[in-house]
Order: structure tokens, then C-alpha cells, then sequence
């Protein structure tokens, strides 16, 4: 006769934790994400295109404007800072950087992809920085292609005249650097601006708004309506890159080259820092 042995069951094996994204491991996610969308590309091709066939436009305007010149009156050349940096142009970059901005959050929340994301990056605030870093470089290499290209062709085509300066002249690496970085500064408003309103309409009213047609509201007559007016980053910009004193006859107030760098490092740093604060205490 024989007996059933009794096995004592073997527990199951414990599931194995899977370990925390790395920062870098995020940088690489929303790096695929930025590129991953076909329209970023092309409107940043086009952009690039426009911005810079603006600057060559206006050089040319420009070019004929000094043909009747003569030698006497061209000695030595002076850097024209809004004909290498015209202000449409740059408007336009100011309006597509802030909209992509906008676009790497709010594309998120209506396609239904921020779950995914946090339930596998439960650290949302980590996430908004890894947006925020690679929305920066991303938009840092663009502004500087399009500033250095703008440079460039405007000056090529001065030369004609012999009215081209060089990266040595005066004034030249200050335009150089607020326009290579106006393109970073605007992408990472609008990107705040996402996080904040989470609804593409709105948010890109809002980004348009904020950028371009807020200034205007606010003269620079009076004292109070000129530091709102000076605050704001198209109006540091146009001061950054202007490269002649104040008329000290002039009733305006004028914004100051140290306090427009002050609104460079303003604006993105609040827009990201209420960001990171809000996205931790709101349902996705």
C-alpha cells in the first residue's frame, strides 16, 4: 500500500521592483517625445528660414538705402542692429518658440498621455524639469543658428556697401547673444503657461498675449507703465540689442541693459518654478 507524500507548497517568488527613472532616463523620454511630433521640425525649419530671409530682406532694404552714400559717409561702418535683427522676424520666432513651448505640456494632457507619464514617473515635478531642460537646449541651438545665420547674411550683404562689421564690433556679441537667447526664454513661458492652463486654445491665446501684444498696453511715459513695460522680455530684447545710448532728452522712460538681462533670467525661472509647484498638487 502505498502513501501520498504531502509537499509543503514553495511561496511564490516576490515581484521585482522596478527602479526609479534616472533624471537622464526622463531627458531621453521627452527628447523622443519633442521629436517624435512631424510638425516640430518643419515649423522649426520654416522659422528658421523666415527669421533669417527676414534679416537678408532687410539688409537689402538697406543695401539700396546706402547706394547714393559716399565713401566719407561710410567710415567707419556702424553696426545696424535691427537690420541684422529685424523686429518682425523676431516677433514670429518669439510667437512659434513660445507655442511649441506650450505644446510639449498641453499635447500631453489632450491626447490623455500625462497618465501614462505619471503613473510611470510618479515625480511629476522631475518630469516639468526634464521638459523644461530639454525645451531649453532645444530652443537654445535653434536661437543660435538663427541669430549667428541673421548675423551673417545681413553683413554679407552690407559688405557690398562696405557697410558690414564684424563679431569684434561694438554691440555686435550682446545682439548676438539676447537674440540667440529670446528663442530659449520664450519657449520655457510658454511650457509654464501649459503646465498652468492645460488647454491648447487657451494657452496659446495666452503665450501670444503675454509675449507680444501685453507690452503695448503699457507706455513708457510714466514711471509705473514703463517698469511693467521694461519687464517684459520683447522689451528687454529691443534694449539688449539696441547698441546707442538713451537720448537724454527723450520724455520716455528707457529700460537699463543690466535689468534686461535681470528679465531673461525672470521670466523662465518663475515660469518654471510655478510650474514644478503646481503640477504636484493637480489631478491629471
Amino acid at each position: 500500500m502505498t502513501t501520498l507524500a504531502s509537499v509543503a507548497p514553495t511561496p511564490s517568488a516576490a515581484p521585482v521592483a522596478e527602479p526609479p527613472a534616472r533624471f537622464r532616463d526622463l531627458l531621453a523620454s521627452e527628447w523622443i517625445k519633442m521629436r517624435s511630433l512631424r510638425s516640430t521640425p518643419w515649423t522649426i525649419a520654416l522659422t528658421t528660414v523666415f527669421v533669417i530671409g527676414s534679416a537678408a530682406a532687410s539688409a537689402l532694404a538697406e543695401y539700396d538705402n546706402l547706394a547714393g552714400s559716399g565713401p566719407s559717409t561710410r567710415q567707419p561702418p556702424a553696426f545696424l542692429p535691427f537690420t541684422a535683427y529685424p523686429s518682425g522676424g523676431y516677433w514670429t520666432l518669439m510667437l512659434v518658440a513660445g507655442s511649441i513651448g506650450a505644446l510639449t505640456v498641453v499635447s500631453e494632457y489632450s491626447s490623455g498621455l500625462i497618465r501614462t507619464t505619471t503613473v510611470a514617473v510618479p515625480a511629476r515635478r522631475a518630469v516639468v524639469l526634464a521638459k523644461a531642460v530639454v525645451a531649453a537646449a532645444l530652443w537654445t541651438v535653434v536661437g543660435a543658428v538663427i541669430s549667428i545665420g541673421s548675423f551673417l547674411v545681413s553683413q554679407a550683404i552690407l559688405d557690398g556697401r562696405h557697410a558690414g562689421v564684424t563679431l569684434t564690433h561694438p554691440g555686435v556679441l550682446r545682439a548676438l547673444v539676447a537674440s540667440a537667447l529670446l528663442a530659449p526664454v520664450c519657449a520655457l513661458v510658454g511650457l509654464g503657461l501649459g503646465v498652468l492652463i492645460r488647454h491648447s486654445a487657451t494657452t496659446m491665446v495666452t503665450t501670444v498675449f503675454t509675449l507680444l501684444m501685453l507690452p503695448t498696453l503699457f507706455s513708457q511715459s510714466t514711471l509705473w507703465s514703463a517698469d511693467v513695460n521694461h519687464a517684459m522680455p520683447v522689451t528687454a530684447w529691443r534694449r539688449l540689442v539696441q547698441n546707442w545710448p538713451p537720448d537724454p532728452e527723450s520724455l520716455a522712460y528707457t529700460a537699463t541693459v543690466p535689468g534686461s538681462w535681470i528679465v531673461y533670467i525672470l521670466w523662465p525661472l518663475i515660469a518654471v518654478v510655478l510650474a514644478m509647484v503646481v503640477v504636484r498638487h493637480r489631478d491629471v
